[in-house]
Protein backbone atom coordinates (compact mmCIF):
# COMPACT_ATOMS: atom_id res chain seq x y z
CA UNK A 1 0.00 0.00 0.00
CA UNK A 2 2.83 2.46 0.80
CA UNK A 3 4.08 1.98 -2.77
CA UNK A 4 1.04 2.77 -4.43
CA UNK A 5 0.74 6.02 -2.17
CA UNK A 6 4.18 6.96 -3.26
CA UNK A 7 3.18 6.35 -7.43
CA UNK A 8 -0.01 8.21 -6.49
CA UNK A 9 1.86 10.92 -5.23
CA UNK A 10 4.34 10.98 -8.21
CA UNK A 11 1.44 10.52 -10.45
CA UNK A 12 0.04 13.82 -9.38
CA UNK A 13 3.23 15.96 -9.08
CA UNK A 14 3.44 14.71 -12.76
CA UNK A 15 0.05 15.68 -13.82
CA UNK A 16 0.44 19.36 -11.79
CA UNK A 17 3.50 20.23 -13.76
CA UNK A 18 1.93 18.57 -16.76
CA UNK A 19 -0.87 21.18 -16.45
CA UNK A 20 1.36 24.11 -15.85
CA UNK A 21 1.58 24.41 -11.93
CA UNK A 22 4.63 23.78 -9.47
CA UNK A 23 3.71 21.08 -7.27
CA UNK A 24 4.00 22.41 -4.29
CA UNK A 25 1.46 22.34 -1.52
CA UNK A 26 0.79 25.93 -1.85
CA UNK A 27 -0.06 25.52 -4.96
CA UNK A 28 -2.12 22.47 -4.83
CA UNK A 29 -4.10 24.17 -1.57
CA UNK A 30 -4.93 26.29 -3.46
CA UNK A 31 -5.92 25.44 -7.04
CA UNK A 32 -7.80 22.72 -5.27
CA UNK A 33 -10.21 24.53 -3.11
CA UNK A 34 -11.08 26.66 -5.73
CA UNK A 35 -12.45 23.85 -7.64
CA UNK A 36 -13.68 21.60 -4.92
CA UNK A 37 -17.47 22.08 -3.47
CA UNK A 38 -16.88 20.64 0.26
CA UNK A 39 -15.03 21.35 3.19
CA UNK A 40 -11.68 23.02 2.40
CA UNK A 41 -8.76 20.69 2.40
CA UNK A 42 -6.28 21.88 4.59
CA UNK A 43 -2.18 22.75 3.66
CA UNK A 44 -1.06 19.77 6.25
CA UNK A 45 -3.63 17.49 4.42
CA UNK A 46 -2.39 18.39 0.66
CA UNK A 47 1.34 17.63 1.69
CA UNK A 48 0.24 14.38 2.85
CA UNK A 49 -1.07 13.68 -0.60
CA UNK A 50 2.29 14.89 -2.74
CA UNK A 51 4.73 13.54 -0.51
CA UNK A 52 2.63 9.83 -0.59
CA UNK A 53 1.42 9.73 2.39
CA UNK A 54 -2.37 9.60 2.26
CA UNK A 55 -5.08 8.94 -0.76
CA UNK A 56 -7.55 11.41 -1.35
CA UNK A 57 -10.97 10.67 -0.98
CA UNK A 58 -12.95 8.97 -4.31
CA UNK A 59 -14.80 13.15 -4.71
CA UNK A 60 -11.69 14.63 -4.27
CA UNK A 61 -9.94 12.81 -6.60
CA UNK A 62 -12.11 13.19 -9.23
CA UNK A 63 -11.48 16.96 -8.64
CA UNK A 64 -8.17 16.26 -9.04
CA UNK A 65 -8.49 14.78 -12.13
CA UNK A 66 -10.86 17.05 -13.48
CA UNK A 67 -8.85 19.79 -12.37
CA UNK A 68 -5.51 18.44 -13.98
CA UNK A 69 -7.39 16.91 -17.01
CA UNK A 70 -6.74 13.48 -16.59
CA UNK A 71 -8.37 10.45 -15.97
CA UNK A 72 -9.43 9.68 -12.22
CA UNK A 73 -8.18 6.10 -12.52
CA UNK A 74 -5.32 6.82 -13.81
CA UNK A 75 -4.20 9.82 -11.39
CA UNK A 76 -5.04 6.87 -8.62
CA UNK A 77 -3.48 3.75 -10.50
CA UNK A 78 -1.84 4.73 -13.48
CA UNK A 79 -2.29 4.11 -16.78
CA UNK A 80 -0.67 0.49 -16.78
CA UNK A 81 -4.04 -0.94 -15.35
CA UNK A 82 -5.85 1.10 -18.31
CA UNK A 83 -3.65 -0.47 -20.60
CA UNK A 84 -3.51 -4.34 -19.71
CA UNK A 85 -7.65 -3.74 -19.78
CA UNK A 86 -7.56 -2.28 -23.21
CA UNK A 87 -5.26 -5.28 -24.51
CA UNK A 88 -7.63 -8.16 -22.53
CA UNK A 89 -10.42 -6.31 -24.14
CA UNK A 90 -8.30 -6.31 -28.07
CA UNK A 91 -8.00 -10.02 -27.57
CA UNK A 92 -11.14 -10.80 -26.47
CA UNK A 93 -12.60 -8.34 -29.63
CA UNK A 94 -10.35 -10.30 -32.12
CA UNK A 95 -9.99 -13.47 -30.81
CA UNK A 96 -13.69 -14.69 -30.87
CA UNK A 97 -15.95 -14.97 -33.62
CA UNK A 98 -19.28 -14.90 -33.73
CA UNK A 99 -19.94 -18.44 -33.11
CA UNK A 100 -18.05 -18.10 -30.27
CA UNK A 101 -20.36 -15.59 -29.56
CA UNK A 102 -23.40 -17.69 -30.39
CA UNK A 103 -21.99 -20.17 -27.89
CA UNK A 104 -21.00 -17.43 -24.78
CA UNK A 105 -25.05 -16.16 -25.61
CA UNK A 106 -26.19 -19.90 -25.02
CA UNK A 107 -24.31 -20.70 -22.36
CA UNK A 108 -25.26 -17.63 -20.15
CA UNK A 109 -29.14 -18.57 -20.76
CA UNK A 110 -28.37 -22.22 -19.04
CA UNK A 111 -28.94 -22.34 -15.61
CA UNK A 112 -26.52 -21.79 -13.07
CA UNK A 113 -25.73 -25.87 -12.66
CA UNK A 114 -25.74 -26.32 -15.87
CA UNK A 115 -23.02 -23.76 -16.25
CA UNK A 116 -21.35 -25.26 -13.97
CA UNK A 117 -20.80 -28.72 -15.64
CA UNK A 118 -20.18 -26.64 -18.89
CA UNK A 119 -17.24 -24.98 -17.44
CA UNK A 120 -16.01 -28.18 -15.84
CA UNK A 121 -16.30 -29.88 -19.39
CA UNK A 122 -14.24 -26.64 -21.14
CA UNK A 123 -11.69 -26.94 -17.82
CA UNK A 124 -10.77 -30.66 -18.05
CA UNK A 125 -10.64 -30.36 -21.92
CA UNK A 126 -8.05 -26.90 -21.01
CA UNK A 127 -6.09 -29.34 -18.89
CA UNK A 128 -5.84 -32.49 -21.11
CA UNK A 129 -4.53 -30.35 -23.93
CA UNK A 130 -2.20 -28.90 -21.34
CA UNK A 131 -1.01 -32.55 -20.54
CA UNK A 132 -0.74 -33.71 -23.84
CA UNK A 133 1.58 -30.81 -25.14
CA UNK A 134 4.04 -31.48 -22.83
Amino acid sequence: MEKSKAEFALRLRHAMEAAGYEAKPAVLEREFNQRYWGRAVTLHGVRRWLLGETFPAHDKLLTLAEWLRVLPEELRDGKEIGKRIQQQRKRWDEGIGYQEREVFEAFLKLPVAQRKVVREVILAFVKADAAGGK
